[in-house]
């Protein structure tokens, strides 16, 4: 009967297996940056559920730009992964799409009732789609490739940068009343639908893979001349930045239609004229 149930004894000098395979640091990094952002993105909405608003707003400032580069970092590292593309999008839904709007509404369209929390609830479910329709593209092998200096629609972090100009104008001293409620939502509105839209934005993905060396100091002196006045006028330049971007999307439209027009010509390629003649004889 002890043959029966033989006692288990695993061998010793069988190597154990690991349940999970090691991670390279190179992929944690990234995904360590967008985290942050989230962190940053949700504790907006706490500051603004407690009234602080300028702070809610530089921490979701400082949570695009983390987002800017958490995938120029996965890319420099080669730490690109499946898992920092879903984690990078959900994190750009709370980011951008629920926590500008929630701090609208608590700002203003809480004015409006219920005509304001829809608006709110619009906005996000924009910035959704508007994020899984990028997730898709980015799989599309038919893509041309001078099409990737181009978003389709408004991208996440500009819209909620641009969202927030009620609050840029509240805080160089332009009144926010209840008066101003319906303008806000009606802009609201608009971002909304320059999200979801096939509208061309330029990205400007390509700007700096090669740079003139004659170029090289100024674009240092521009570089700490736009940081110094970021940080010593920062509602000035955010309201300054935000009116150049929504003014630059016609130019953007109009440089995408010509890069179009130029690529369906090169596209048609003339056939070859057929011989009249028949073949010829052996």
């Amino acid at each position: 009967m002890s043959d029966l149930f033989p006692p288990f004894a695993p061998d010793p000098n069988e190597p154990r297996k690991r349940l999970f395979k090691p991670v390279p640091v190179r992929v944690i990094i990234p995904n360590i940056i967008t985290l942050i952002a989230l962190c940053l993105g949700l504790t907006a909405i706490r500051l603004a559920f407690e009234g602080r608003y300028e702070p809610a707003v530089v921490a979701i400032v400082v949570a695009a730009l983390l987002d800017g580069i958490d995938g120029r970092v996965a890319r420099m590292l080669k730490g690109t992964s499946r898992f920092g593309a879903e984690l990078d999008s959900l994190a750009d839904f709370v980011n951008f799409g629920v926590t500008p709007a929630l701090i609208l509404y608590s700002f203003l369209l809480n004015e409006l009732k219920a005509i304001g929390w829809i608006a709110v609830l619009v906005f996000a479910i924009a910035m959704v789609l508007r994020l899984a329709r990028f997730n898709v593209m980015l799989d599309d092998p038919h893509r041309p490739e001078w099409k990737k200096n181009f978003f389709t629609g408004m991208p996440a972090p500009a819209g909620a940068l641009t969202s927030m100009l009620p609050l840029y104008l509240s805080f160089l001293g332009v009144p926010m009343g209840p008066a101003a409620a319906p303008i806000a939502l009606v802009y609201l509105l608009g971002l909304a639908f320059l999200m979801v839209s096939t509208i061309p934005v330029y990205s400007g993905k390509t700007i700096g893979l090669r740079v003139p060396r004659h170029w090289v100091l100024p674009i240092f002196v521009l570089s700490a001349a736009v940081f110094g006045l970021l940080a010593n006028f920062p509602w000035e330049m955010l309201t300054a930045i935000t009116v150049l971007f929504l003014g630059s999307i016609p130019l953007s439209v109009m440089r995408y239609r010509q890069l179009d027009r130029a690529h369906a010509a090169q596209s048609v390629q003339p056939q070859p004229a057929e011989s009249e003649q028949g073949p010829p004889a052996a």
